[in-house]
């Protein structure tokens, strides 16, 4: 059993839990993600990791409840346990295998649309803890949808906000902001990371593709077993076929078929509405 030592609430329906889990803690890299099955009765679902302390044996997570599984884990309450907390799972984030000097020398814009900026956070936090001063744009629909903003704005080279509505920092999406940056603003990058909803990174890695900048994305919300053995995840890259929760999460996003993608995504979208109201109705009663 895994002891949820902090919960809080992010924004509606966001909730960040920090777990006790040393031996993920210890492994744990920016860009893996873990397995977490909440009651003992639930479904393994995995989860990005969101930050981690080695030191203290933590791991940090952010869930949105948006359906079934994810209601039963934000209803645990702190102080109590978590029955699964398995990994790390996938592969790190490529820059960690890269040499300090040379990331040293490039420009790093990371680009997080909602719940993406919580694992935007670590890969941005390794860079700052390394010395490399990165970019960052958190983009949501309004200003109490935006989470991990002060955790950023601490470790960002520059922290750029964008709304929908134009309720907090520029008004319009992150794809408008980004240009809005090269084109007006004078900055330069050398290398775009992009976490959030699938049709966002499809406009990031077109926008990118236009400038020539080599653009990552994750595609860990394809995931769904987390092993590999579903086969929900699956994805053309370049051509070939991969497994989000194997190859990925992340992968060049100049190569990857996000229409496909999108498609493999909402294929599960009706059942988890019928298990979503079962599991309302049985939390009611």
């Amino acid at each position: 059993m895994f002891k949820i030592v902090e919960k809080r609430l992010l924004a509606p329906d966001i909730w960040l839990m920090n777990v006790e889990a040393p031996r993920v803690a210890h492994s744990a890299q920016p860009g893996q993600f873990v397995i977490v099955r909440g009651p003992e009765d639930g479904e393994r679902i995995p989860l990005t990791v969101a930050d981690y302390d080695r030191e203290k044996g933590t791991v940090s997570i952010v869930i949105q409840a948006v359906g079934a599984s994810t209601r039963k884990i934000v209803a645990i309450g702190q102080g109590e346990c978590l029955a699964d907390f398995a990994g790390p799972l996938g592969q790190p984030s490529e820059f960690i295998h890269e040499d300090i000097e040379s990331l040293r020398g490039k420009k790093f814009l990371f680009i997080a649309g909602g719940v993406g900026a919580a694992p935007v956070y670590p890969q941005v936090k390794w860079l700052h803890e390394h010395g490399i001063q990165a970019d960052v744009i958190v983009g949501a629909r309004n200003k109490d949808m935006l989470i991990i903003i002060d955790e950023l704005r601490k470790i960002a080279g520059n922290l750029y906000i964008s709304t929908d509505d134009g309720s907090e920092g520029f008004h319009g999406n992150v794809t408008a902001l980004m240009k809005d940056l090269i084109d007006n603003r004078g900055k330069r990058y050398d290398e775009v990371v992009t976490i959030g909803p699938m049709i966002m990174m499809k406009f990031v890695a077109l926008a990118t593709k236009e400038y020539g900048i080599h653009t990552i994305a994750s595609l860990n919300t394809l995931m769904i077993d987390g092993t590999g053995m579903c086969g929900a995840c699956r994805v053309s890259i370049g051509g070939k076929m991969k497994f989000a929760c194997v190859d990925g999460p992340e992968f060049d996003a100049s190569l990857i078929n996000f229409d496909e993608a999108m498609r493999r995504q909402g294929m599960y979208k009706n059942k988890e509405k019928i298990a979503d109201h079962r599991c309302r109705i049985g939390r009611d009663q």
